[in-house]
């Protein structure tokens, strides 16, 4: 039998409980978790201090160079795909979970210790760049796996809601992201904040890693990896596989998820938070109300993921998306309209009608993925793909809304930056066939290999 059938039953023929099942899915949770609250706690650090701490002796323009620096990370994430995608190919998903989640944690706490640019000069903006790049190699790789441990675990017709679960980490992340800088802001508010309240949050990543770490170890490595590596059956260059066989895929893939990225970052990449709280902005707000706000968004966000995974088992992958791809259109054309009213629950408004869609077009995604490419180098074509299109959607998104907003004056030009990216990211799904319930595991490689582009055969 290949693979883990409709019955339940994994390569080596024994039955995959439901408490085998429930294990994977709370391990993928807390890991991704831990790994999102780490990368969003930088993002949200950005917009609120470290522009001031960090930046601000750099001249005019230091709140977009800060920004730069959350696109920047970006950049390092292919390489992490790189290395995690190789290494999950030959050596296990769970080998890879264990790395990714220790580097974060040990990136985001030495954060938390750094001198400011008051204490030890340029020295200080450059450690913390150095810092984020960690950071970027670390999610480069987490993503893929933890997807592939939860897809690749789950019964076939529920792929969807097992995938979401690695994919509420995302919002569960900025949630508590939010949640902690939020309650820094009260018990050190002021210049305490400034002056020691941000790095809590960092340090607290110490406490969460070992958390993580202890859940994942307890967690089996994935059945189809398992079957691949009893056959030795293990690409030799899984890499080199994919582009030569699949890499207009890989493209087409990334483009579906940089539609979502470039307007989930507006957040998550902490742009609303600074444009709603800098001093000198339109709105001005104070920090604590808005970064809940941020938080109880994250909620919708979580929900709306979790509904969308649920769905896309039932109505199909493409389907889902393209219903979230129109309510993420409604969600942009509302954002702004709703924020610049500096109303606090009209921003939470704005930022939860956002959610809605964007919770539609990234909860199908981890089973959309996995189903894209063949076993062998599954962990390569899914990591890969999952970090070009952060680079194209998210990686300079709050940057380029920065940008245009300093230099026409109005967030209308932002609108349309976002709602282009959001009809990139429905022309690339129209492009793709549904493979809703591919076998995934070796015995069908063939099957896996026949392109899922519309007009093209196969790979």
């Amino acid at each position: 039998m290949s693979g883990q059938s409709q019955a339940g039953f994994t390569p080596t023929g024994t039955i995959a409980t439901a408490a085998d099942r429930r294990r994977v899915v709370f391990a993928t949770v807390v890991g991704t978790t831990v790994e999102w609250y780490d990368f969003f706690i930088y993002a949200t650090a950005v917009g609120l201090v470290f522009g001031q701490l960090f930046f601000a002796p750099l001249g005019a323009d230091s709140a977009i160079i800060a920004f730069a620096t959350v696109g920047v990370s970006f950049l390092f994430r292919p390489l992490g795909a790189f290395l995690a995608g190789h290494l999950g190919d030959k050596l296990g998903r769970k080998t890879v979970l264990m790395w990714t989640l220790i580097l974060m944690g040990v990136a985001t706490a030495l954060i938390g210790l750094l001198p400011t640019y008051e204490s030890i000069g340029l020295a200080a903006p450059i450690l913390l760049v150095l810092l984020r790049i960690l950071q970027g190699i670390s999610a480069g790789g987490e993503w893929g796996g933890a997807v592939l441990m939860a897809v690749e675990h789950a019964p076939r017709a529920k792929r969807g809601i097992f995938g979401a679960s690695p994919q509420i980490g995302v919002p569960l992340g900025l949630l508590l992201a939010s949640g902690v800088m939020a309650l820094m802001a009260a018990i050190a508010p002021g210049d305490q904040f400034l002056e020691w309240g941000w790095r809590v949050p960092f340090l607290l990543s110490v406490v969460l890693i070992l958390v993580g770490y202890y859940v994942r170890r307890k967690v089996e490595e994935s059945p189809v990896f398992t079957e691949l590596a009893q056959r030795k059956e293990k690409a030799r260059m899984p890499i080199v596989q994919l582009f030569r066989k699949h890499a207009l895929l890989v493209i087409i893939a990334a483009l579906v998820f940089a539609g979502n990225n470039a307007v989930g970052y507006m957040t998550t990449g902490g742009y609303i938070q600074n444009y709603t709280t800098n001093p000198e902005g339109p709105i001005a707000l104070e920090r604590g109300p808005v970064l809940w706000a941020v938080a109880g968004s994250a909620v919708t966000w979580l929900i709306t993921t979790l509904i969308a995974g649920w769905l896309c088992d039932r109505i199909g992958r493409r389907t889902t998306y393209i219903i979230g791809w129109v309510l993420q259109l409604v969600g942009v054309f509302t954002l702004f309209p709703l924020v610049n009213t500096g109303e606090i629950g009209l921003i939470f408004a704005a930022l939860a009608i956002l959610t809605i869609g964007l919770g539609f077009t990234y909860g199908p995604q981890a089973a959309l993925y996995t189903e894209l490419f063949p076993a062998s180098i599954r962990f390569s074509g899914v990591s890969i793909s999952y970090a070009i299109g952060a680079i194209a959607g998210g990686a300079f998104a709050p940057t380029i809304a920065t940008a245009i907003v300093a230099a026409t004056g109005s967030t209308q030009a932002v609108t349309w930056y976002l709602a282009g990216m959001t009809l990139i990211g429905l022309v690339a799904t129209l492009l793709l066939r549904d493979r809703s319930g591919i076998p995934l595991g070796p015995d069908h490689e063939e099957e896996q290999s026949v392109s899922p582009i519309y007009g093209l055969a196969k790979a």
